[in-house]
């Protein structure tokens, strides 16, 4: 017997690639079941399915920064400067990457390239090891959001942010669409999506100097002149990222959804102050905000 459900939840989540750097991505997850019949003659409760398998696959990948620790580019160690925390070193094709986080914001999975098929294997295995002895066989299917359009890749943190969203290096796979004086232009949706393709975006309030970072040893080592530092508290604990600005964007606000929308219709309007702009920009899956400028 099989039970199914789609669309089950979306993990938004960031990876490291070594020839795109640190990606955002926003992934649809479906789930199939194979067992036998319980004693409520069922699978397993969908209750259950979209509570508990739900709530394992955001606990082990979603608003993490997935690590795929055979890649020789990645280092990971225990910080030295706080408990509970780890340091990341990893070097990319675009540039290298310095980070220090709570453990929690991080997921190790045993593989050179983080991709469906290696997430897939890491979240299944998890998974089985929570379900009941009837549940004999689990398929998930990941999947991205089919976009007819312009769309971006984003990375970045927020620090106000009770939940997970708070990790520095977490991120989401976005549609965008921008209206102006009443008409779509995919002309401005394509230059955004150019700008931001595969983008770190950091808030100017959070840019610290270079004697104040919290890294490790090998990365205040090997930073240089083209490196930006941006560090906070956070619920969770501190965290500290380095980026290199030729994949970076500091935006003079907080990154929600809600303040880029503003800021995208800030910076139209810089450029065309008697025109009219709607901004429709999404965060990840099926949700975002809107802003009118």
């Amino acid at each position: 017997m099989q039970l199914f459900v789609n669309d089950l939840t979306v993990i938004d989540f960031s990876y490291c690639c070594t020839s795109r750097g640190i990606v955002g991505e926003s992934w649809i997850v479906d789930v199939l079941l194979d067992g036998s019949l319980n004693e409520m003659s069922m699978v397993l409760d969908f209750a259950v399915v979209k509570k508990q398998i739900k709530a394992i696959i955001d606990d082990a990948v979603d608003h993490k920064l997935l690590l795929p620790l055979s890649d020789k580019g990645i280092t990971v160690a225990d910080s030295t400067k706080r408990e509970g925390h780890e340091f990341v070193d990893f070097c990319s094709k675009q540039g290298n990457y310095y980070l220090q986080s709570p453990k929690c914001a991080f997921a190790k999975i045993e593989t050179e390239t983080i991709d469906i098929p290696s997430v897939t294997a890491y979240l299944t295995k998890i998974i089985l090891a929570q379900l009941p002895r009837n549940v004999e066989g689990l398929t998930l299917n990941l999947r991205p959001e089919k976009i007819d359009g312009a769309y971006y890749h984003y990375t970045h943190g927020l620090k106000l942010h009770d939940g997970n969203c708070q990790r520095i290096a977490h991120g989401h796979r976005s549609k965008i669409h921008i209206y102006k004086n009443g008409q779509r232009s995919t002309a401005l949706e394509e230059v955004w999506s150019l700008r931001w393709q595969d983008i770190y975006l950091a808030s100017e309030a959070d840019r610290i100097a270079q004697n104040e970072l919290e890294l490790s040893t090998s990365a205040l080592a090997n930073l240089t002149p083209d490196h930006q530092f941006f560090s906070y508290f956070a619920p969770q604990g501190r965290f500290d990222i380095a980026v290199p600005s030729s994949i970076l964007d500091v935006v003079d606000c907080d990154s929600t959804v809600e303040l880029l929308a503003d800021f995208i219709v800030r910076q139209l309007k810089k450029q065309a102050p008697n025109d009219e702009f709607k901004v429709v920009a999404f965060e990840g899956v099926a949700k975002g905000a809107i802003a009118n400028g």
